[in-house]
């Protein structure tokens, strides 16, 4: 048995609206075993894999696996429980799971995941306990468990940076990773905050590099009238020595640029533990601090955005002796607890046994192997920091009105937005003396403060310190970190309406994010070139911090291979739906198609808007599956979904008398004369009319202004904003369209719009992908053989698995069908040489198809042809425009 293959999908996907992965196993001749026909396997599965007992299963209770073992179930069905089960056991959320036989001894394992590499480890080691189990051995599943666990740890977000991540989804803020540790993005585009642990976008960089140099901090605090302790700067031990004997008592030794109480020794008097403190500092920094120990208790307040949010009284770690214990036993005891774990991965870290803690033992007459008497306190470190084994005590509501505004203004001394003192002092609650006699210490502050702390304190009140930094990112409780997404799909139209829209958007005055199949646009300017129509260009998009809005080209390979890239859509729009791509990624019927590009309709929120064809039977289908509000548009005034959806009190965009209406109810507001609007070539393009209405029913449903869309529809020139689709040629007294069709209803709605032309010949250059089933390439070749004079069949250069002219002769054949003379069909592969064959063949009065695969090479096909010539090849604007682009959006 083998895993073949593994693949994420961070965000909603076709399995389901949470993260996923796809698991492709092969089990190698144990396809057909039950587990009710493997001897043992149930009694040594559990005893491995206890925690399964719980699971449900499709029973809907607790047991209800245990049920299905017992009476028979295939293996790849176990094995998903085992992934989940070692996930849940590593402490990730994750219940939903499901198996499907794909072939043979193939299974596609769906299962939940929170970190891809904590799912990746799991799948691999529940795999090799079921290997063993099926070889009949008794397996102890905690090495398993260890290995998932130690994943976690080690790519899965820690504490504090998961507090926030569910305080930013609490206000319904999206959230991105961006790396394997923890830089996220909350919010999309424009509206998007950086954040690093507790780092943010809004940090001062002058600021962390002050507290990093905590010498100079304390100079900067001092100059403010803010009391630091005495101390000095050194670099050798002479030097220290002598600042030292200078204070004449006990002193703290810590590394200038130190960080979560590494190499720092306090209260120390004694010369020889202050040379040893002193080598420990200077194994982390060159510079040494040396400073007077403040006795007194130690605090942390945390202050965010000149706010103070929370305080703790930070405790050292320390252990109680029983008289029969050595003190490492009782040190392993107390790291025992499962609320401690390795450095910050949970809410409160094991205690170090290192030389800082010897060191703090051996002041107090101890060794780690000492045996404490009953009762003794031992002091385990000096400092009270929590990356030390520390623990804390809230004290928030403590905090004296006078020591909150000290701490706020020791934070903007040093320029930070998010910051932690450090404080020594006796009694919070109490007024800091004006002259600071008598009143706390401020010791430290740090940039990137723990929250752990704060969140979970070991006694008190827990305070929401995550909440409070993204509320001070957003602080808005109407400013969730969005900008208007508009998600486009269906099986034609999609480029041209997602063209039309950013046209739109860009005219109201937003700077637009925009992916189609010719690539991806960042403010009108290509970035990236080539078919981006996948999550990975939408979150290019999303990530980009000019982008003001997104309108997102979504197709049906993209959410199948990989999901969508965002959470929810303002708008989500779908075309048509054609029987394109079937046969393909295990959609093998309309009805599966429609599932999968629902998708986009399902991710518009309530207060978002489905913009729907109800000129499409199966499109209107989608209706059910929206939670927010449906618009409809239409080419029919007179279509009767159109006509429900009205008296039922809704909007919807149609076509009637010549002009665009926009209709809410009986309330009818009419909008644009259609033959005015140079993408309809004077209102004679059909399917252009359809993609106008979808692009006006989406950008009235984002609630741009009619003007904006009159003036943006009327200023949208298709030979500038939407090359490629039906764009027009002329060749002096021949004319050439160039298409991007590319399946069966593609074909037709440009030829159609041709033949609306008149010409007195109509020669086509036609060719498909080779991923079309063979009877959608036949079928396409009978359309095309239908509405042409003269075919011309070409062969994408990419054949998509098939074999060289495979295509081109389904396409013959289907063309052979419908054409009563083969003399008028010629086949020539390669799409150069057939553009030319067609340029050839076209008589004056006449006009070449070319539904072309590589724009670039058909369009320099056409420029040589008729430079080689003579004849002036010339783009031709809209012939039937003949208003001015700033028209109102009512006017007639």
């Amino acid at each position: 048995m083998k895993i073949v293959g593994m693949r994420a999908f961070p965000r909603r996907n076709v399995h389901s609206h949470h993260p996923v992965v796809e698991i492709e196993v092969d089990l190698e001749g144990q396809n057909d075993r039950l587990t009710s026909e493997i001897d043992g396997f149930y009694s040594r599965l559990l005893s491995a894999f206890p925690g399964l007992k719980e699971h449900y299963c499709s029973r809907g209770h607790p047991g209800g696996f245990v049920e299905r073992l017992y009476e028979g179930t295939l293996l790849g069905h176990v094995l998903e429980h085992m992934i989940l089960q070692l996930q849940s056991a590593a402490g990730c959320d994750v219940i939903y799971g499901k198996t499907r036989r794909l072939r043979d001894s193939r299974y596609m394992i769906v299962v939940e995941y929170q970190c891809e590499e904590v799912v990746r480890v799991a799948a691999d080691q529940a795999l090799s306990v079921l290997r063993a189990l099926l070889r009949g051995e008794d397996v102890c599943g905690d090495g398993a468990r260890q290995k998932v666990v130690q994943a976690r740890h080690e790519f899965g977000l820690g504490p504090s940076t998961t507090a926030i991540v569910e305080a930013a989804e609490r206000r319904g803020i999206p959230v991105m990773r961006l790396d394997e540790r923890s830089l996220l993005q909350m919010g999309y585009g424009s509206e998007q905050k950086k954040i690093q642990a507790t780092i943010t976008g809004e940090t001062c960089c002058v600021g962390v590099d002050t507290v990093c140099d905590k010498a100079l901090c304390k100079d900067l605090l001092a100059e403010s009238g803010i009391k630091v302790p005495e101390g000095a700067l050194v670099q050798k031990w002479s030097e220290a020595l002598g600042v030292i004997r200078r204070l004449r008592g006990p002193v703290v030794i810590k590394p200038n640029s130190g960080s979560q109480g590494e190499g720092v020794s306090l209260n120390l008097s004694d010369e020889d533990m202050c040379r040893q403190a002193f080598e420990l500092a200077r194994d982390v920094d060159e510079q040494v601090l040396i400073e007077r120990y403040i006795p007194g208790r130690q605090y942390r307040v945390l202050v965010v955005g000149d706010e103070v949010v929370a305080a703790s009284e930070k405790i050292p770690p320390r252990v109680t002796g029983d008289g029969k214990a050595t003190i490492k036993q009782l040190v392993e005891k107390v790291n025992s607890d499962p609320s401690r774990g390795k450095d910050h991965e949970a809410p409160l870290t094991r205690i170090p046994l290192d030389e800082a803690t010897i060191m703090t033992l051996r002041r107090q007459g101890l060794a780690p192997d000492s045996v404490a008497e009953c009762g003794q306190q031992v002091r385990l470190r000096d400092g009270a920091n929590l990356s030390t084994g520390g623990t804390a005590v809230d004290v928030t509501d403590e905090i004296h009105p006078s020591l909150r505004r000290l701490c706020r203004r020791a934070v903007r001394v040093v320029d930070l937005d998010v910051a932690g003192v450090d404080l020594v002092g006796d009694d919070l609650s109490r007024p800091v003396p004006a002259d600071g006699e008598g009143g706390p210490t401020v010791v430290e502050i740090n940039a990137a403060p723990g929250l752990r702390m704060h969140q979970w304190p070991s006694e008190g009140k827990s305070r929401d310190a995550a909440q409070a930094i993204v509320d001070h990112l957003f602080p808005s409780s109407r400013s969730a970190g969005r900008i208007p997404i508009v998600a486009i799909t269906g099986s034609n139209g999609k480029t041209t309406t997602a063209r039309l829209i950013a046209h739109v958007l860009n005219t109201a005055g937003y700077a637009v994010g925009l992916t189609t199949t010719d690539g991806i646009f960042i403010d009108e300017q290509l970035v990236v070139e080539g078919d981006t129509t996948g999550p990975w260009s939408s979150r290019l998009v999303l990530r980009d911090p000019s982008v003001e809005a997104a309108v997102l080209e979504v197709a049906r390979g993209g959410i199948i291979h990989g999901g969508l890239a965002f959470d929810y859509c303002d708008v989500g729009l779908v075309t048509n739906i054609t029987g394109d791509h079937l046969g393909q990624d295990g959609i093998e019927t309309t009805d599966d198609l429609v599932r999968v590009k629902s998708l986009v309709v399902e991710s518009v929120p309530r207060w978002g808007k489905a913009v729907l064809n109800a000129d499409d039977p199966q499109v209107i289908k989608m209706q059910s599956g929206c939670l927010g509000e449906t618009v409809l548009f239409s080419v029919e005034e007179s279509n009767l979904s159109l006509l429900k959806h009205l008296n039922a009190g809704h909007s919807g965009v149609y076509a009637s008398d010549g002009r665009l209406q926009w209709a809410r109810g009986r309330k009818v507001t009419p909008l644009i004369r259609l033959d005015d609007v140079p993408l309809t070539m004077g209102g004679t393009l059909q399917h252009n009319i359809e993609n106008l209405a979808a692009a006006v029913a989406s950008a009235l449903a984002l609630g741009i202004s009619t003007t904006a869309i009159s003036k943006a529809v009327h200023s949208f020139r298709p030979e500038v904003h939407n090359p490629g689709r039906f764009e027009v040629f002329s060749l002096e007294d021949r004319k050439v369209v160039v298409d991007y069709g590319h399946n069966q209803a593609g074909f037709a709605a440009a030829l159609k719009a041709v033949d609306r032309m008149n010409a007195q010949q109509v020669v086509g250059v036609i060719g498909m992908p080779g991923d079309r089933r063979d009877s959608d390439l036949k079928m396409a070749g009978r359309t095309a053989a239908g509405l042409l004079d003269r075919i011309i069949i070409k062969e994408d250069a990419h054949l998509r698995g098939r074999k060289k002219g495979e295509a081109a002769g389904l396409l013959l054949e289907g063309v052979l069908q419908a054409f009563e003379l083969a003399e008028n069909v010629d086949v020539v592969l390669d799409e150069g040489e057939a553009v030319r064959c067609g340029l050839d063949l076209l008589k004056p009065g006449g006009i070449l198809v070319i539904f072309y695969e590589d724009y670039r090479r058909t369009t320099k096909q056409l420029e040589e042809w008729s430079e080689k010539r003579g004849i002036d090849l010339q783009r031709i604007p809209d012939e039937g425009s003949r208003r001015d682009d700033t028209s109102s959006a009512a006017g007639g």
